[in-house]
């Protein structure tokens, strides 16, 4: 179906963006939109409501504007988490749209400085942090050490192992600021007897070209991590606890480089929860004994519909549980998806964002908040700051090799 707004002329530079609006779209159109308001009550924006309202941006479309909406800091205001759409009556992907726009703005070199160094970063070095190659295996060789400490000498970090079934990937803050979380995947990995290795050319997960919009770019990044599963003959790409970084693998490559993969990508917790059910790993819940609540990263959760496995791994991993409510498709954003974290111009906007999140958080009592996404873990504890909440948010990872019982490894 065509989109319903004024007739350009052949020669606009936006014609190449309606198309992108009719697929980012598919079945809705902008003219669907009954300006109902059920897209604004669904989006947890409080006082800056106004200055995202998604029927303001189809308004504009509408009209032809798309300057407008393109000179907006609406565009980049938006997480892009998708709640709006489940409320929208006529299914308006609001979260595909604002990335058609964005990508628009990245063909134009209009992407917010702070954003567009982020993925320049990480197509120039191999990682958004620019990480060293020689930093990088110092790091996994300490966290080595550590994992031998507790299981002896056999117990190894592999690097580069060739035919291993699992190739890792992992968020560079791991590398750079949370070197345990590597070190509790590899505790979980050899518990359960895994055969997995890490790569030391293209490690790096995350995938900001989902939010810049830069398709280019994303494509290049998806290629790498191929790359590497070629090279490794590897079975199964795992990714880290990294919300964007799991959507850019399984929706990105259709969208910007025109294949399926030819491999299963999975999220780590959705392994932990396998290993769980098959035996492979013991947990004592005693070990985690504050109250422990879960938050849904957008997405892993509404975007790729991973909600149970959590649960399931979180429930067998700590005593006491509390469910948040709404949750699940309904949960909401924590503020800091969309590349909002890179966005320092907007931080006092992201803080505001998070107020409905907090008091979420508040309302169940829970001192850790466990959720499988780095930006959710960075933007929650920002909050719990920020709000004066005595909380703080943790991987699924941390909780669960904290919770591994280990004498019986190996039998």
């Amino acid at each position: 179906m065509a989109i319903a707004v004024k007739a350009l002329e052949a020669s606009t530079p936006y014609e190449s963006l309606q198309l992108k609006l009719e697929k980012a779209l598919g079945q809705a159109t902008l003219n669907s939109c009954l300006a109902c308001g059920a897209c604004t009550g669904g989006c947890p924006t409080g006082d800056i409501g106004p200055l995202v309202d998604p029927r303001r941006i189809v308004r504009w479309l509408l009209w032809g504007a798309y300057e407008r909406v393109l000179a907006s800091d609406m565009v980049w205001l938006c997480t892009m988490c998708g709640r709006c759409t489940v409320y929208c009556p006529v299914g308006v992907n609001m979260g595909d749209l604002i990335r058609a726009l964005r990508s628009q703005l990245a063909k134009e070199n209009r992407v917010p400085e702070n954003l567009q160094k982020v993925v320049d970063l990480a197509l120039e070095s191999g990682n958004n942090m620019g990480i060293t190659r020689e930093d990088y295996l110092d790091t996994l060789e300490w966290m080595q050490e550590e994992l031998q400490a507790e299981f002896g000498e056999e117990a190894r970090i592999p690097v580069d192992k060739k035919g291993a079934r699992v190739l890792y990937v992992i968020n560079p803050r791991e590398a750079k600021f949370f070197p345990l979380s590597i070190l509790a995947a590899a505790k979980i990995f050899y518990v359960a007897q895994e055969s997995w290795t890490l790569s030391s050319q293209y490690w790096d997960a995350t995938n900001y070209a989902l939010f810049t919009g830069d398709d280019r770019a994303g494509g290049i990044l998806i290629e790498r991590l191929v790359g590497e599963m070629e090279r490794l003959g590897c079975q199964e790409l795992v990714m880290t606890e990294c919300g964007h970084a799991f959507r850019a693998i399984k929706w990105g490559p259709e969208q910007w480089l025109g294949y399926k993969l030819p491999f299963e990508v999975r999220s780590i917790v959705q392994l932990m929860d396998q290993y769980l059910r098959e035996g492979r790993l013991k947990l004592d819940p005693a070990r985690n004994p504050e109250p422990v609540t879960y938050h849904d990263p957008c997405n892993l959760g509404r975007k790729e519909g991973v909600f149970e496995e959590p649960r399931r791994v979180l429930k067998l991993a700590v005593l006491d549980f509390r469910e948040m409510i709404p949750n699940r498709e309904n949960n909401y954003c924590c503020g800091g998806g969309g590349g909002m974290l890179s966005l320092s111009e907007f931080g006092r906007v992201r803080l505001a964002k998070g107020q409905v999140k907090i008091e979420q958080i508040r309302q169940t009592g829970a001192k850790i908040i466990a959720t499988p996404c780095h930006n959710c873990v960075d933007q929650l504890n920002d909050l719990c700051r920020f709000y004066h909440l005595e909380a703080k948010a943790k991987n699924l990872v941390e909780l669960v090799a904290e919770a591994l019982i280990t004498t019986e490894k190996g039998e």
